[in-house]
This record gives C-alpha cells, sequence and structure tokens, in this order.
C-alpha cells in the first residue's frame, strides 16, 4: 500500500469516527434538551468526507431522518465522494 492510499485511509476513517460521533453528539443534545450541534458543521463534515458514516449512524439512531437537506443530501455527498475517490485511484494508477 501507497503512503497516498494510507494517508487517505487514515484521513476517511478519523473523518469517518468524528462525523459519527457529532451524530451521536448532537442526539444526546437533544434528548436532554442542551446545546446542539449547528447543522452547518454536520454538514461541512459531511461534505469533507464524513457523509456516508453519519448517514448510517443517523439512520441507526433515527436522528434527522425527517429532515431531507439530510436524507438526500448525505446519500448525494456519499456518491459524490466515491466518484471522486475513483477518479483519483484512475488518474494516480
Amino acid at each position: 500500500m501507497s503512503a497516498y492510499h494510507l494517508a487517505a485511509l487514515v484521513y476517511l476513517g478519523l473523518l469517518a469516527l468524528s462525523s459519527a460521533l457529532l451524530t451521536i453528539c448532537d442526539k444526546r443534545a437533544v434528548r436532554r434538551s442542551r446545546r446542539r450541534v449547528p447543522e452547518r458543521t454536520l454538514l461541512l463534515f459531511a461534505a469533507a468526507g464524513g457523509a456516508g458514516a453519519m448517514y448510517a449512524v443517523m439512520r441507526l439512531i433515527r436522528h434527522k431522518t425527517l429532515h431531507r437537506k439530510f436524507m438526500l443530501g448525505l446519500p448525494a455527498l456519499l456518491a459524490l465522494h466515491v466518484a471522486l475517490l475513483v477518479a483519483l485511484h484512475l488518474l494516480l494508477l
């Protein structure tokens, strides 16, 4: 495995973990009537590469499942990320 592939895996892994944790923290804040994670922050983490993990966690814990911006936007971002990764992989071969 090249250094590029390793760096990409580490980046995406940390971003996926961070996105999932932010989603869980927001769900806990709702239940405890505390300060929420702004939607802008959630969408920023999703756009940076954490859309797949965030979507999976949102479905799993039933959080923001009625918000179209998340239920349609996150899968769209995930598709874009996959397309970009495939294109980068093909360019770097």
